[in-house]
């Protein structure tokens, strides 16, 4: 295993002369380090250059500012034959006209390693349960799609591993699929650790396999930690309302003598050096919202009943503003109706309305 450190790293790329011919900054001034072992997940929407930070970790792409660095050695001064890097694709990214058992093999043939092969696979097999002896005489025209993910995981496996990454790999399996292909690869994570790069968009996914998560956006990335980190203590807006389900609650304010002032509540401390009148944002989670006699009314939108957490989400508004709130499952809450809730001040985070940027 290897530790990864990513110093101011930079790229862009040239639009086709039909587009205007412009550039575009794919990745802006990263820096990351993982540690030997490091499960790291980069999650953000799509267009915000996950995967071009992922190639560029793999050495796909060069960077066009700053260094890459495996264990302190520029990247770019690694030999490829030592660089020791598996990667999975979203495609699967397997030779169409080869069985799968080719595939696997091809890293230790080509070094004249192919006894090998074998019990590199009773391992993943064994580890996964999912029998992947049964694909091996089959042509991905004969694999469904997270067959193809297996036998492509399976490849990145059985070469001698350094860093392993991972580009959307379940993006294209349905849910229960997904599902079952996560807790796969977990136990394959655990039981063959290496330092590892997940790209995803999906949270869900982000949370289940990695140690730590990274927030992307238009190339950048906003904040590095745990899920409970990011979930707690948001950098800035986009990462409040990026990290959780539902989004966390948004309302606009000002500060009026040292307090914030919203349209419909109001009257939470905020710092005291603020500028009077200063654009700024409260945001709560629903979790931290609740039923409260004498409370801030609101008519209910939506009832959605969440039987697996035991609870039900209510959409609510009142003049321009609307919040979601959490309540007991049998509690009868009827559409149109108009509920009092109440919040967890201490719960409460505060950003500054014109930069995003979280108000300590």
């Amino acid at each position: 295993m290897t530790t990864v450190a990513l110093e101011h790293v930079s790229k862009t790329f040239a639009t086709h002369e039909s587009s205007g011919g412009h550039k575009i900054t794919a990745v802006e001034d990263v820096s990351l380090k993982l540690n030997t072992g490091d499960v790291l997940a980069i999650l953000g929407p799509s267009g915000c250059g996950k995967s071009t930070l992922l190639r560029l970790i793999s050495g796909i792409h060069k960077p066009d500012k700053g260094r890459i660095l495996y264990d302190d050695v520029d990247l770019e001064d690694v030999p490829l034959r030592e660089r020791g890097i598996g990667m999975v694709f979203q495609e699967g990214a397997l030779i169409p006209h080869w069985e799968s058992r080719r595939s696997v093999g091809f890293f230790l043939s080509l070094r004249n390693r192919e006894p090998e092969v074998p019990e590199k696979l009773h391992q993943i097999s064994k580890i996964t349960g999912i029998g992947i002896n049964q694909l091996l005489d089959r042509r991905p025209s004969h694999l469904s799609g997270g067959e193809k993910q297996r036998v492509g995981i399976a490849r990145a496996l059985a070469r001698d591993l350094q860093v392993l990454l991972f580009d959307e790999p379940f993006a294209n399996l349905d849910a229960k699929y997904r599902t079952e292909a996560r807790v796969e690869l977990k136990r394959l994570l655990n039981a063959f650790p290496v330092t590892s790069v997940y790209v995803t968009h999906d949270q869900v996914e982000a949370i289940a396999l990695s140690h730590r998560i990274a927030v992307m956006r238009a190339g950048k990335i906003d904040q590095v930690g745990t899920y409970q980190q990011l979930y707690t203590s948001p950098h800035n807006i986009f990462v409040a309302t990026f990290i959780g389900s539902p989004p966390i609650n948004l309302f606009k304010g000002r500060s009026i003598n040292g307090l914030w002032q919203g349209e419909n509540f109001g009257g939470y401390h905020l710092r005291r050096d603020l500028p009077e009148d200063s654009k700024v944002t409260a945001a709560i989670r629903a979790e931290h919202m609740h039923l409260q006699d004498g409370g801030i009314p609101g008519v209910v939108e939506q009832v959605v009943p969440m039987l697996a957490e035991r609870h039900q989400l209510i959409t609510t508004h009142l003049g321009g503003e609307t919040w979601t709130i959490t309540v007991p499952l049998d509690q009868h809450i009827e559409r149109g109706s108009t509920i009092y809730c109440g919040l967890q001040e201490n719960e409460m985070l505060f950003f500054d309305t014109a930069t995003g940027v979280r108000i300590g």
